[in-house]
């Protein structure tokens, strides 16, 4: 697997440093869990936090602090550590895997217009995360961009008026991209996509549709 789109750096940084909405955070996590490059990134950041942290002044303590972690070390039950069952193949990276299970086929989708469907993920405020499925050769309507949307491919490709996106691929847009995405022909694509924004449709059926389908 190639992967030419990657993330930025102040997303990684962000990423790092636990500032990212738990919908963005996800998108960057199943991206990293595919790309060595931005995994590589994200750990240099990593370590430069923990450099920073490394010269703050420590925090004052209780004289017994020490003894009271052992005691409660102590007091916990212990249980027979269980190997691991390997974790079966699947279109969805483990972090995503957290969330919605390994199988698409038991994803409960929801139709969005023009063959598209979508199933959105429970995360935390600030930005709403989903599972997009887009029929091979399917469009999604022309629109543009209220806020940040990261979109992560998991299967297939889709192209736009920006460029062709595959499987580990991370697009960015912005208020500043309009475009219309379209699945190539071969294979159905699934994308992983975060938004802390309502999308802007150009089209007043999609307009019209909005609020009922949450995107």
């Amino acid at each position: 697997m190639t992967i030419r789109h990657h993330l930025s750096d102040s997303l990684l940084m962000a990423h790092a440093a636990g500032q990212l909405p738990e919908a963005f955070g996800l998108v960057v996590a199943a991206h990293v869990s595919m790309c060595d490059e931005c995994r590589v990134r994200l750990e240099a950041y990593e370590a430069v936090g923990g450099a920073m942290l490394d010269r703050c002044d420590s925090a004052p303590m209780a004289d017994d602090s020490l003894d009271a972690c052992f005691a409660r070390i102590a007091g916990t039950p212990r249980t027979p550590r269980q190997r691991p069952a390997p974790a079966p193949r699947s279109v969805f990276p483990a972090p995503l895997r957290a969330y919605v299970g390994a199988d698409p086929g038991a994803i409960r989708w929801r139709p969005v217009g023009m063959g598209v469907r979508q199933a959105v993920l429970r995360t935390g405020k600030g930005a709403t995360a989903r599972l997009l499925y887009i029929p091979a050769g399917q469009a999604v309507p022309d629109h543009g961009h209220r806020g940040t949307e990261l979109t992560l491919v998991l299967q297939g490709a889709f192209r736009d008026e920006t460029d062709r996106f595959g499987p580990g691929d991370v697009e960015i847009a912005d208020q500043a991209v309009e475009h219309t995405p379209v699945a190539e022909a071969g294979a159905d694509c699934i994308c992983l996509a975060a938004t802390d924004a309502p999308l802007r449709f150009a089209g007043i059926l999609p307009r019209l549709a909005q609020p009922f389908i949450r995107i």
